[in-house]
């Protein structure tokens, strides 16, 4: 099934009515028009292809707050990186240029450290398991962190468990990556999982990761299984290795000039159809990776192989303690451990 023939399938539906229950934002009854002499746009900006599950909950946020608004507030969405990448667009966040994005971790983290700890190695199995406890124990602590740098995080959306893929050979012990050149967000987690691992790294923008392996800049990534579908990047890459090594999450954000040029029933739209965005976009999450590792494993152009899960979280297992014992973000850390039971 092609990325962007995606629909949403009965089954999908039914997960979306189970998880809006748990996410944070509370799904708000909201008066069925808002007054105002002309629309309200915000204008939405993320780096996802079409067909990505970031896209389409973008999409339909957008348009569940055009109906929740009875068309008083209109939400412009950009999705492929056409406000510029997502280090860009968080610095436009914090200026006001831009209203909101569906950014990802690592630049993320530029500005809140704490969010990068999300993604040391070997912390979560899933993504639901992830935000269930994002958002239940950790949240509250983040939340005053964004408000210090002008932002807002008004949704937590999953982007996915990651994995690797490379041009070179199957990667089975820590051992098979010793010589490769690994792009990576600029995320410092990834960066020093992957130091750890002997594999040397580089950050490039997504926008520019096909192009970098097909001319042999970078000899692989990591991603989700959704991202390195809707990118292609098997075409170029295709050894696919199960590590789930990482997970992160896609915080939605939202300029706090943004935010305060609305009033209160515009900001009871907003969280109400963020929270059924959020819910469809874990199940889509959930479900598109599930449908693409059968059709990988099934493309005799794609060399699907596990890897050797104790060896990698064994080898990598430093990584977490020298975080730790950072004095910025030290705290945290604990909390996180703590919290996930590691």
């Amino acid at each position: 099934m092609k990325d962007h023939d995606i629909h949403l399938s009965r089954r999908a539906l039914l997960k979306t009515s189970a998880i809006a229950g748990a996410t944070s934002l509370t799904l708000l009854s909201a008066p069925s028009i808002l007054r105002a002499a002309a629309p309200m746009r915000l204008t939405f900006g993320h780096g996802a292809a079409p067909g990505n599950p970031r896209t389409i909950a973008a999409d339909k946020f957008a348009e569940l707050v055009k109906e929740k608004s009875g068309g008083a507030i209109e939400v412009m969405v950009a999705g492929s990186e056409q406000l510029g990448s997502d280090p860009a667009m968080i610095t436009a966040l914090r200026t006001g240029a831009l209203d909101m994005t569906a950014n990802s971790q690592g630049p993320a983290a530029a500005v809140v450290p704490e969010l990068a700890a999300l993604g040391l190695p070997f912390l979560f199995e899933d993504g639901a398991t992830a935000i269930r406890i994002l958002n239940e124990k950790l949240q509250d602590g983040l939340t005053p962190k964004f408000e210090k740098v002008g932002v807002l995080p008004v949704g937590w959306w999953d982007n996915g468990i990651r994995h690797m893929t490379n041009g070179k050979r199957p990667l089975v012990q820590p051992g098979d990556l010793k010589g490769l050149k690994f792009r990576t967000p600029a995320d410092p987690s990834t960066i020093a999982l992957f130091e750890a691992l002997g594999a040397a790294t580089a950050q490039i923008a997504w926008s520019e990761v096909y192009v970098a392996l097909q001319q042999g800049v970078v000899d692989g990534q990591e991603n989700p299984l959704t991202n390195i579908s809707s990118a292609k990047i098997y075409e170029v890459n295709p050894y696919v290795s199960l590590s789930a090594h990482k997970w992160e999450s896609t915080p939605v954000l939202m300029s706090k000039m943004a935010w305060g040029r609305l009033d209160d029933n515009a900001r009871e739209v907003v969280r109400g159809a963020m929270a059924e965005a959020t819910a469809l976009q874990i199940s889509l999450s959930a479900e598109k990776a599930e449908e693409l590792l059968a059709e990988f494993e099934a493309n005799p152009a794609i060399k699907v192989n596990e890897v050797d899960r104790d060896a990698f979280r064994k080898k990598t297992a430093s990584v977490i303690d020298s975080w730790q014992k950072e004095k910025s973000f030290g705290d945290f850390v604990k909390q996180l451990r703590e919290a996930v039971g590691a």
